[in-house]
C-alpha cells in the first residue's frame, strides 16, 4: 500500500489493499469486519457466476461450455448447444474425466478442442507463476476411444505449460522446463526440439521482461500445417537479480532473487527459431540489431506456412518494425514501420486479408488508435475507422472481409460498445450495442461474426451474459443473469454511485466517481478517500464491475467514508492519444499533480469533506 497526503485527504493507491492490522486500526466496527468476512472470505459470498470457458464450433453454428454434472457433484460436463434452436448435448460427461485409478473427475481450469473435435486437451491443477495459472497438468481424451491420459511421461505435477494442439490434432506441443517438446497422443512418444533449458536458457515461454512489459508468456507457434514449430528464445546471462522481500507469509522473511534489468542495464539476448516439429536443428531468424537490446514483441506464422512475420522493437519502443522471415533461410524484410515521438503500441494480431492481401494494423499515427489496411508490398496504410476516436479492443473480421468489428466508446471513456466499420474505410463506423444500454459491453464474436457471448455489466451491476445475434444485437437467450448476486447486494449498494467531470485546469477535465455514505448529508462533513492508480497500464474510472476492490470501497462508504477516484492525464482511456501520451518521459509526476489538483478542486466545490481521523494513527501497511 502506497500512502500520501494532499492537504490532510488521505490517498490509497489501486492494486493494493489493505493489512488486516490497517483494517482494525482504521475502522473499529463489527459490521465493517463482518462485511469484510462476507467479501474478501473463502466463501466467497459476493463472487459472480461465470460463463464458460466457452468455445465457438462450426463458425458459429454451435458452442461448447461448462455446466454442473448430473452424474458427480460439484464437477462439470462440457456441453454442446445450437446457437439459433439452443439444442443442449453432452459431449463430454465428468465420468470420461475420472483418470485411471482415481474416484474424481478432473478439475477443468481450461480446455481446447482438436480442429475435427474428436479430442479434448484439458488443463487442470494449475500454479500461478507470477500473475497468472500458467503452469499444470494436461490430459487428452479421446472421444472416439473414450480414453483419457496425461501428458508429459514422467514430469512432475504441475510443470507443463502451454500445451497445443497441431493443426490435424495427432500431436501436442509444450513447455517443460524451458525448452519445447511434442508428444504423439496415440503412443505418447516424446520427441525434445530444444536441448539446452534452464534458468538461463528459456525456450518457448518468456523472462520476467517479456511476460511484465510485452505480455508473452506462451512463447511459440505451430506452422498452419504443423511441419514446424517458431519459438522465441532468451539467453539471460548477465542480467541483474532483483530481491524481493517476503515479511507476510512466515514468521521470518524470506528473500526471491529475480533476474530483472533496470532500465539501462543487461536485457536479455533474445532470437526467434524455427524448428521441425519432428525434432532436428533450429533455423534461427536473422533480425537486425543487438538482441539485447531490441525486443521481438510478436510471432506468427504467415499464411503460406513458409514466413514467419515478427513486430520488431528498438529498446527506447518507438519504432515498432512488421518484419517477414524466411522459414528455412532465416532471410528478413521489412514489411512496415510505425513510429512515434513517444511510444508505439504493439498489435497483440495481426489479420490478413485473403481478397487482397493486406493486413490490418492498429496505430496512433493520427492521434487516435485507428484500424488501417496495410497493403502487403506497398506498405501503405489506408484508413478503415474513419471517426475521432479510439478503438479500444479489436474483435476480427467476417468471413466475406466486409467489416471490421471492435469495441469503442467515442462520447464517455468510461464505457465500451460494439462498433464495426467497412473494410473499405467508405463511412464511418456504426454502433451496434443498444443505445439503450449504457455501461461496459464485452463480446466474444464467433467465427461467422454471426453471433457473440455479450458480457454486460455496470459499476453496480453485476455481468448478465447472454447470446446475441449480429449485426441487429437480438438477445438470443440469457446464459447467465447474476440475480441472486444482484439480490445480495441491494444493501450494500443502497447509495448509486456518481459519475462526474471534474475540472482541473484549462482545457483538463478528469473522468470521475464517489460513493457516498447512506444518508449523505451535504451540511455534514464526511472523510474522503482517494482510490488512485493513474498509471499507463489501466483505469480505475470505468462503468463496470469493480469486483472485490469495488465491494471494500462501498464497505468503507457505509462506515462514513466518502470515497473517490480520478482518472488522471495518462490513463490508458480512449480520449485520443495526446491524453495517453503526454506522459511521455514524465511518468508519476504529472500523474500526482493531477491527482492532487483533482483533490483540491473536489474539495473547494465540496467544502465539507475533511481526511479521515484514523488514518491519522500510525498503522501497518503491506504490499498485496
Amino acid at each position: 500500500m502506497t500512502r500520501h497526503r494532499v492537504h490532510g485527504v488521505a490517498v490509497l493507491s489501486a492494486g493494493l489493499v489493505f493489512s488486516v492490522a490497517f483494517l482494525a486500526a482504521a475502522v473499529e466496527t463489527d459490521s465493517l469486519r463482518d462485511e469484510l468476512a462476507r467479501i474478501f472470505g473463502p466463501e466467497k459470498h459476493y463472487e459472480p457466476e461465470a460463463f464458460g470457458p466457452a468455445r465457438w464450433l462450426l463458425g458459429g453454428e454451435a458452442y461448447t461450455t461448462l455446466e454442473p454434472s448430473a452424474s458427480i457433484a460439484g464437477s462439470k460436463d462440457i456441453v454442446r448447444y445450437e446457437s439459433g434452436s439452443g439444442k443442449r448435448e453432452v459431449l463430454v460427461d465428468a465420468k470420461s474425466l475420472v483418470p485411471p485409478g482415481e474416484t474424481k473427475p478432473l478439475e477443468i481450469k481450461d480446455y481446447a478442442w482438436s480442429e475435427d473435435r474428436t479430442r479434448l486437451l484439458v488443463f487442470t491443477n494449475s500454479k500461478r507463476v507470477w500473475r497468472r495459472d500458467t503452469r499444470g497438468d494436461y490430459w487428452v481424451f479421446d472421444r472416439e476411444g473414450r480414453t483419457l491420459r496425461k501428458l508429459g511421461g514422467v514430469a512432475l505435477a504441475s510443470t507443463l505449460m502451454f500445451a497445443k494442439f497441431s493443426p490435424d490434432g495427432t500431436r501436442v506441443a509444450y513447455v517443460h522446463e524451458n525448452d519445447i517438446y511434442v508428444e504423439a497422443v496415440a503412443t505418447g512418444a516424446v520427441t525434445r526440439l530444444s536441448q539446452d533449458g534452464s534458468a538461463t536458457s528459456i525456450h518457448g515461454t518468456s523472462d520476467w521482461v517479456y511476460e511484465e512489459g510485452l505480455g508473452v508468456r506462451d512463447g511459440f507457434r505451430w506452422s498452419p500445417d504443423g511441419r514446424r514449430i517458431a519459438y522465441w528464445s532468451f539467453d539471460s546471462t548477465g542480467v541483474g537479480e532483483f530481491t524481493l522481500i517476503n515479511d507476510t507469509d512466515h514468521l521470518y522473511p524470506t528473500l526471491t532473487r529475480i533476474p530483472y534489468p533496470k532500465v539501462g542495464t543487461t536485457n536479455s539476448a533474445v532470437r526467434i527459431g524455427v524448428v521441425g516439429s519432428s525434432g532436428g536443428e533450429t533455423s534461427w531468424m536473422k533480425i537486425p540489431g543487438d538482441t539485447r537490446n531490441t525486443y521481438v514483441a510478436r510471432v506468427d506464422w504467415a499464411k503460406d506456412g513458409d514466413h514467419v512475420v515478427l513486430e520488431h522493437l528498438n529498446r527506447l519502443q518507438n519504432t515498432n518494425d512488421l518484419l517477414r522471415a524466411d522459414a528455412t533461410s532465416g532471410e528478413v524484410e521489412q514489411l512496415f514501420r510505425d513510429q512515434s515521438d513517444t511510444w508505439v503500441e504493439v498489435v497483440d494480431e495481426l489479420t490478413w486479408l485473403k481478397t487482397t492481401g493486406e493486413y490490418l494494423w492498429l496505430s496512433e499515427r493520427d492521434g487516435f488508435r485507428h484500424a488501417y489496411r496495410v497493403g502487403a508490398n506497398d506498405g501503405e496504410p489506408r484508413l478503415v475507422t474513419r471517426f475521432d476516436a479510439d478503438v479500444i479492443r479489436p474483435l476480427g473480421v467476417d468471413p466475406q472481409e466486409r467489416w471490421f468489428y471492435f469495441t469503442a466508446s467515442p462520447d464517455d471513456a468510461t464505457q465500451e460498445y460494439l462498433y464495426r466499420a467497412p473494410l473499405d474505410g467508405g463511412k464511418a463506423p456504426e454502433r451496434l450495442t443498444p443505445q439503450s444500454q449504457p455501461g461496459t459491453h464485452g463480446y466474444d464474436l464467433s467465427p461467422d461474426r454471426k453471433w457473440a457471448f455479450h458480457t454486460y455489466s455496470r459499476f453496480d451491476q453485476p455481468p448478465r451474459v447472454e447470446l446475441v445475434r449480429l449485426p441487429d444485437h437480438d438477445a438470443v437467450r440469457v446464459l447467465v443473469d447474476n440475480q441472486s448476486l444482484t439480490t445480495k447486494l441491494t444493501t450494500l449498494l443502497s447509495e448509486p454511485v456518481e459519475f462526474f467531470r471534474l475540472p482541473i485546469g484549462p482545457d483538463v477535465v478528469l473522468d470521475s466517481w464517489m460513493l457516498k455514505p447512506p444518508g449523505f448529508d451535504p451540511s455534514r462533513r464526511y472523510p474522503l478517500i482517494v482510490h488512485v492508480y493513474g498509471e499507463p497500464a489501466g483505469q480505475t474510472v470505468l462503468d463496470r464491475r469493480g469486483g472485490n476492490q469495488a465491494l471494500f470501497h462501498r464497505a468503507l462508504a457505509r462506515e462514513g467514508y466518502l470515497v473517490a477516484s480520478f482518472d488522471n492525464r495518462g490513463t490508458p482511456a480512449p480520449r485520443g492519444a495526446a491524453w495517453r501520451k503526454i506522459i511521455y518521459g514524465t511518468v508519476g509526476d504529472l500523474s500526482s499533480r493531477d491527482q492532487a489538483a483533482a483533490v483540491h478542486a473536489l474539495v473547494k466545490g465540496r467544502p465539507r469533506f475533511r481526511a479521515p481521523a484514523p488514518l491519522r494513527r500510525r498503522v501497518e501497511w503491506r504490499r498485496s
